[in-house]
This record gives C-alpha cells, structure tokens and sequence, in this order.
C-alpha cells in the first residue's frame, strides 16, 4: 500500500474536527454569497457578465478544497523537515514578483505574478512558509530563546529579508502580521516578557519610520484620522464604508440591497466585502462573522495547546502560527472595515475576493486540522516509519498510536512550558525556580 493510500485511508476513517472545520467553511460560504452580491452590477458593466466574479470565486474555492486536503493528508513531520526550503522557495517568488516585465502592479502595488488569467500573491504563502520555518526554529533554539534575547535576535535576519521584500512591493499589511504571527509565537514558545516588550517598542519604532518614510501611508494616516474633511477625495473609501455600516442598522437591507455596492464603495468584493455584509445582513450578520472567526481561532489555539501538552512541540509552534495569520489579518481588515484602522489592502480570510488568499487559508485550516488529528494519536505503524530520527514509535498491538505524549522531528530533550497553559509565562518571568531556565 503506497504512502499516499495510507494517509487517506488516516484521514477517511477518523472523525474531522468539526469545530475547527465548519466555521471556516460557513465563512468561505457567507463570502462566495457576499461576493457575488457585491460584485454583480459592476462586473455586469465591466464584462458583461454578472455572475464573472462569482464563477471565478467558485474555481478559487474548489481550488482551496485540493490545497486543504492536500495538507490533511500530509504528516506534519513532512512540513517541519521541509520549510527550510519552503522558505527558499517563498524568498524567490518574493524576488520574481519584483522583476520588471514579471511581476504585475495595481493600484501602485506589485504583489502577482500573472498565470495566464489568474494570479499568484507570494506574499499570502510566504508569511506560511515564515511561520513553519520559525516553528522549526522555536524546538531547535528552544533553551536560547526562553533564557537570552539573542535567540530572537537571530530571528532576525531571516525576518528582516522578508520584511524588506514585502516593503519594496509594497505591502506594509503583510509585514504586520507577519510580525505580529512570529512575536506571538516567540511569547507562547516561552519568550520573557522584558524581550518581548523590547520587541514590540522596536517594531512600534520601525513602523512609525516606515509609515512617514512613504508620502502616501502619511496621507492614508491622516484620511483614518478625519475621513470626512475629504469625503469625496481621499477620504471616500472610509467614508463610504462607514456609510454602508449606517445604512445596514441591526438586521440590514437585505440580501442584495446595497445601495454602496453600487460603483460607490470601491474593492467592494475584496477588501471592503464586509461593509456590504454589514449593509446587507446589518450588525446582527457582522457579529455572526466576527463569533465564527472566535470560534475558529479559540479552537485553533486549544489545537495547539494540546499538541505543545503532548510534546508535539513543532505541531504547537505551527498552529499557534497559523492562526495568528488568520487573528491578525481578520482583526485588521474588519478594523479597517469600521474605520478603527487606516487602510492596508488586506483581505478578509475566507471570505474575500482573491485565489491567493483562499488558497493560503484553505492550505492553513488543512495544517490545523492534521495537527488536530494527530493529536488524538491517529496513526498507522506505516506512517511511523516515515517519521525519521527523532521519531519515538508508540504503535500498540492494533497498529494505531496510543495516547502518549511523542516529540516531532528533531525535537531537543528538554521538557517544554506549555505556551498557553502556564500563566505565569503570560505574566512574569519565573527566574527563582529552574522551570524556564537551564543552567
């Protein structure tokens, strides 16, 4: 039986973790129906097809479904031992994508790379393939990076060559959370907290200097600030979202009855889709988004946290990791969206306009929900073998995994803290006992 015959056998004969899986499908669902209400007239005009976005939206999300089973059926094993060159692999794209003749601009960004009539966003794979690398990097540099500041700082580098490709597109929204994803888990992996408040006064300082190093994230600043003194010119796209909040109320206009949709809020499908939801579906609909993404995130977390109290340290980094892009970037766009945060050209995870993105969180829930699987110790003495060093065989007589604790690939030694069930590694540093340090 091949290897590939093996994990699906794994994968189909075992339950789903439904709790991680159906907020993010109800998501992906209230998104293809809010795309097409939201994109119907303009495309009608623009292409003569009202249902254009629509079938493209169907093809993204039927190509996300490939990218989520894909990554359920691969081992995590599989993505700890490969991300040094998935990271590569994201570097170089980042650095074709700004080719002259290669990558495409819009709206003065260069964020694709054309593939016939669709595009390829680098920068929604890179923050994974960051993420997984640093997970990897978190069980290697475990002791360094909880007992001195250089086990960050060493991070460093391989951060700040991402961050300056993503500003050279540029995409300041990909380097927050990608910042944001990374010192979050560097903090649950056991960072001190003096270190991360180091961390986040540096990132508050570069992101000052980057916004006022550029004239229009300076214009964009003072627009969040006071949208209506130009609601007609740099102001329009704030004030006109705020606009569809208003006219939504509690419980909206109905499905279909957006007055902004139509040619009035621009990136109405993509970055802004939410503001026609809550036009639509008013508050009542908004705050179903915004529990769905709770539930998907709370579980996510709890995922992790029992892969880092099972010693699954890789499986814990990763997952803490992933959803954090996922917390981050939500969080962000729907700030925007309510006109709490200035405009970052961020979509809105599973629920936006864009194949790039729906690939990237469709390939991100498929990682979270093998992680899940694995946690439950559903293996096959087959799978074992594939594991490699490192790898501790717990097959029982039946040829599945007992219920005990295993340590990925290339895991150190040394007993972990777990990120999300030890309080006093949220709230101080334990330097009198010998639980955080190793001396």
């Amino acid at each position: 039986m091949s290897l590939l015959s093996q994990q699906w056998h794994l994968v189909t004969s075992q339950r789903l973790d439904l709790t991680l899986f159906l907020p993010a499908l109800a998501l992906a669902l209230i998104g293809y129906v809010m795309i097409t209400s939201a994109s119907m007239d303009v495309v009608a005009v623009k292409f003569n097809d009202p249902f254009y976005q629509s079938k493209r939206q169907l093809l993204f999300m039927v190509l996300g479904g490939v990218s989520l089973f894909f990554c359920l059926l691969t081992p995590v094993h599989v993505w700890q031992k490969q991300s040094p060159y998935l990271l590569l692999l994201a570097l170089l794209l980042l650095v074709a994508v700004l080719i002259p003749g290669l990558g495409r601009t819009v709206n003065g960004s260069t964020r694709w790379i054309p593939i016939g009539s669709l595009s390829l966003q680098p920068s929604e794979f890179a923050k994974i393939a960051v993420v997984a690398f640093m997970a990897g990097y978190l069980v290697r540099q475990q002791k360094e990076v909880r007992n001195n500041f250089s086990g960050f700082s060493k991070a460093l580098v391989i951060l700040g060559a991402f961050i300056v490709l993503f500003l050279l597109e540029p995409d300041f929204g990909a380097v927050v959370v990608m910042l944001g994803a990374v010192l979050g888990m560097f903090f649950l992996g056991g960072m001190r907290k003096r270190h991360v408040s180091i961390v986040l006064v540096a990132a508050a300082a570069l992101g000052v200097i980057t916004i006022f190093a550029a004239e229009y994230r300076v214009q964009r600043l003072m627009n969040f600030l006071n949208p209506w003194q130009d609601p007609f010119g740099s102001g329009y796209q704030l004030t006109q979202a705020q606009i569809a909040f208003g006219r939504g109320g509690w419980f909206g206009e109905g499905l279909g009855q957006s007055m902004q949709k139509l040619f009035y809020l621009p990136e109405a499908h993509t970055d802004f889709v939410y503001s026609v939801l809550a036009e639509e579906w008013g508050a009542f609909g908004a705050l179903v988004v915004i529990a769905l993404y709770g539930l998907l995130i709370v579980r996510g977390l709890k995922v992790g946290q029992k892969a880092e109290q099972l010693g699954c340290h890789f499986s814990a980094y990763l997952a803490y990791g992933l959803v954090l892009l996922i917390a981050a970037q939500a969080m962000i766009n729907i700030g925007v969206n309510l006109g709490l945060l200035p405009t970052k050209g961020l979509t809105l995870p599973f629920v936006s306009y864009g194949g790039s993105s729906m690939l990237a969180c469709a390939g991100s829930l498929g990682i979270l929900l093998r992680i899940s699987l694995e946690n439950n110790g559903v293996y096959t003495a087959a799978s074992a073998s594939a594991k490699g060093p490192g790898y501790t065989d717990l097959t029982s007589e039946d040829g599945r995994y007992s219920q005990q604790p295993y340590r990925s690939f290339n895991s150190q030694a040394e007993e972990a803290v777990s990120g999300l069930g030890d309080v006093d590694q949220w709230f101080g540093d334990k330097t009198d006992t010998q639980s955080r340090r190793y001396d």
